[in-house]
């Protein structure tokens, strides 16, 4: 039998569980010293109408396992289960020792998330993307937009600007101007900035490519 110190204590923290997930979780405490634990194994439930079980009802499918003593005793930990009504059941078992390490008791949650299954399958399709890749950023203000772009433009190439030859910053340029990055106002300064070069040179490189494109 359990001493009181720690039922007590199991008892406590199943009652704080159960009003922390509400009723849709179940707490119980099972207690394996007891002869007829196989039988009347439950000694403290919250929330029983879960799986439909009262104290002094009979072991689950591993309170067995531990009373035949064939089933390593290892805590398990959001494991599913069902009930047989149907019930989707998030499940976690923490076995309790004592001093020789004998299983003396086992600690059992059965959260019921049917209905979070059935809301998370609506969710998913709700929320999923129709095209694959990274979420596009979204800026309050124009300025912040630029800035993305250009820090876009160096991963494009793939050096920062430092690093850049002429090709390298004809190609970010391009890529800039395919953007949209140069309908923005003064756009054309700060791009020339960030490059280091002439406002000439940037739009030069525009316009070689649309001679490039023209020829085409």
């Amino acid at each position: 039998m359990l001493n009181e110190q720690l039922k007590n204590t199991l008892f406590s923290l199943a009652r704080t569980i159960a009003a922390h997930y509400g009723k849709s979780c179940e707490v119980a405490v099972h207690d394996l010293t007891d002869d007829n634990a196989a039988e009347h194994s439950i000694i403290y439930i919250e929330n029983g109408e879960v799986t439909g079980r009262t104290v002094g009802d009979g072991a689950s499918g591993v309170v067995l396992e531990q009373l035949r003593g064939d089933a390593p005793a290892e805590d398990r930990i959001g494991y599913l289960t069902k009930t047989s009504d149907g019930k989707i059941l998030k499940s976690s078992t923490t076995y309790i020792r004592d001093e020789s390490g004998r299983v003396i008791a086992i600690f059992s949650i059965n959260h019921d998330i049917t209905a979070l299954s059935v809301a998370s399958a609506a969710l998913s399709e709700l929320i999923k993307p129709t095209e694959d890749g990274d979420p596009e950023r979204i800026t309050p203000h124009v300025g912040e937009l630029l800035d993305e772009l250009l820090w876009k433009s160096t991963e494009m190439v793939g050096k920062p600007v430092a690093l850049m030859n002429k090709d390298d910053k004809m190609r970010a340029v391009r890529w800039l101007n395919g953007k949209g990055a140069l309908l923005i106002t003064k756009s054309g300064d700060r791009i020339a900035k960030y490059f280091g070069i002439s406002k000439f040179t940037l739009y030069s490189y525009i316009d070689t490519k649309q001679e490039e494109n023209n020829d085409d």
